[in-house]
């Protein structure tokens, strides 16, 4: 068997390996040869990684994580799944290294005590691995942990087999009183190398945290650049900052500058490995809220599920380039498009950060700002800060521009009477199906389907479980091939009068991934 022919055996083998899929077929003969490359199959994950932050450092604190994951056709027929502490994870992988650098807790082989170190068995030291916060065992089902303090760690977790695709956590937190009070949620996300979060802020009233999360074994190397309303701000602390392996690093935005401003821009640019990275944002009086990443600079952008009754709603944008923006700022309300009156458009300076207080824009009806250039199309990355109640009685949450719905969307940690989906539709009219998830202690799952209107969003009260106990999940399927939608959920919770909220936005929840369709071509293997 000659090099070519091995190099091809080897090709495939890749490609089942990492969709769990692949198929080497001959042309059908009775084909149309139309010159029409075929579509690419989408097939389930085999594997899926998610990083939590570390939740809160009050002691008046009191999280909940959630986990699901979808039931998805051609998934695998076995699987795990488990959340454990970041830090567990250096320890693993320090204690069990044998004589010549291998990692037998990496793949199960044997530690120097002779007892396998996988699953929680006895490690190199002898001890047993700590019980992990969560492990679901089934897809279709949530399942719920709960812990309270400030002392908790950052959380990392791998689902594999039919648990991996779609695999998603919730990350919700309720402080009663201090710094932050309210609520706070975030999904637990995909490592990754680079993150833009418009919507920070150096000001005295705020105290925020950039978190890096380092899942792998070798440390990472990241840059935190910081953005204001006059170009970048000298941080040279934020140059270099090393993230152990398995580990998690708070860094407080304030200590990068000396300079106080409102509005800033947060980048964060990895060097060497990757992290998971979101921006706690703690308001003295204003509570507080997890600003997650904005999609990626684009030259439009959705920020979907403004709520209803918002009282305040702040825009910050940021042009990484030199070049300056010109934006047409849209509201997607319930009945269509309109421009909000004085706020038609924004210009965003190139390299500097633009703030626009848009007051009550939504006038009592959900909506979700659309940005579109005026004229040629520069990239931009945003989000806006979002107020509701009155005088003490205030929350904030934050709605970063967010990534379309895809192939599915996945919304866990969700309750009758405190769960709103907001969907938005700004370049057609689209047609998705909801369904409910059994509840974690015991329901029915059930199903909608609703029509999204080009250029509306829909407020949807979601279907819910029949007979449901404890949380549910939502998954969200466009039926209109093409349409893009664009979708987030508010989770709301009213405490002595504090309307505590917290938003999260929908992208797809990546638990398909396209394949090529591939066929057998013999000419390759001449020479």
């Amino acid at each position: 068997m000659n090099r070519t022919t091995l190099s091809l055996i080897a090709g495939a083998t890749a490609l089942a390996a990492v969709t769990g899929f692949a198929v080497l077929s001959a042309p059908d003969p009775t084909a149309a040869d139309d010159g029409v490359e075929a579509a690419a199959a989408h097939l389930p994950v085999e594997r899926t990684s998610l990083l939590c932050p570390t939740p809160s450092t009050s002691d008046l604190a009191e999280t909940t994580y959630t986990s699901f994951t979808p039931v998805t056709k051609g998934a695998e027929s076995e699987g795990r799944a488990a959340l454990r502490s970041a830090a567990e994870g250096r320890s693993a992988a320090e204690d069990a290294k044998d004589g010549d650098g291998d990692d037998p807790a990496e793949d199960g082989e044997e530690a120097a005590d002779g007892e396998k170190a996988a699953d929680g068995e006895k490690a190199a030291d002898g001890e047993k691995a700590e019980k992990p916060v969560l492990e679901p065992k089934e897809p279709g089902k949530p399942v719920v942990a709960d812990v309270s303090g400030g002392e908790e760690p950052a959380l990392v977790g791998t689902a594999e087999g039919r648990l991996a695709p779609g695999w998603t956590v919730q990350q919700t937190t309720e402080v009663a009183a201090g710094l932050g009070r309210g609520l706070q949620g975030v999904n637990c996300a995909a490592p990754d190398t680079e993150f833009w979060f418009p919507g920070a802020s150096t000001a005295t009233e705020r105290t925020d945290y950039v978190h890096l999360t380092n899942p792998d074994d070798s440390a990472a190397v990241v840059d935190i650049e910081v953005y204001g309303k006059d170009g970048v701000l000298e941080t040279e602390a934020g140059e270099g900052i090393t993230v152990r392996p398995h580990s998690a690093e708070p860094v407080l935005l304030s200590t990068l500058t000396d300079e106080e401003q409102t509005d800033v821009t947060v980048h964060v640019v990895v060097r060497s490995g990757r992290i998971g990275a979101a921006v706690q944002a703690l308001d003295n009086t204003l509570g507080g809220d997890w600003l997650t990443a904005s999609a990626d600079p684009a030259g439009s952008l959705v920020l979907p599920g403004i709520p209803e009754d918002a009282t305040a709603v702040r825009l910050v944008a940021f042009t990484p380039g030199g070049v300056d923006a010109d934006l047409k700022v849209r509201l997607a309300s319930p009945s269509g498009l309109i421009t909000p009156a004085g706020n038609e458009t924004v210009h965003v300076k190139g390299g500097m950060t633009t703030a626009v207080d848009l007051g009550d824009v939504t006038r009592g009806e959900a909506g979700s700002l659309v940005l579109t250039p005026t004229g040629r199309s520069v990239p931009v990355v945003a989000a806006v800060r979002v107020l509701r109640g009155k005088g003490d009685n205030q929350e904030s949450a934050f709605v970063p521009a967010a990534r379309p719905v895809g192939l599915r969307a996945t919304s866990v940690g969700n309750t009758a009477e405190g769960s709103t989906l907001a969907v938005t539709a700004p370049e057609g009219t689209a047609k998705i199906k909801v369904t409910a998830s059994a509840g974690s202690e015991g329901g029915t799952p059930a199903s909608e389907t609703y029509t999204i209107k080009a250029g509306t969003t829909q407020h949807i009260e979601a279907p819910v479980p029949d007979g449901v106990k404890g949380t549910y999940a939502l998954t969200i399927e466009p039926e209109s091939d093409g349409t893009p939608v664009y979708a987030s959920r508010t989770f709301s919770v009213t405490d002595d009068g504090l309307p505590a909220f917290t938003v999260q936005t929908l992208p797809d929840d990546r638990g398909l991934v396209a394949v090529p369709k591939a066929e057998e071509n013999l000419s390759v293997l001449q020479r």
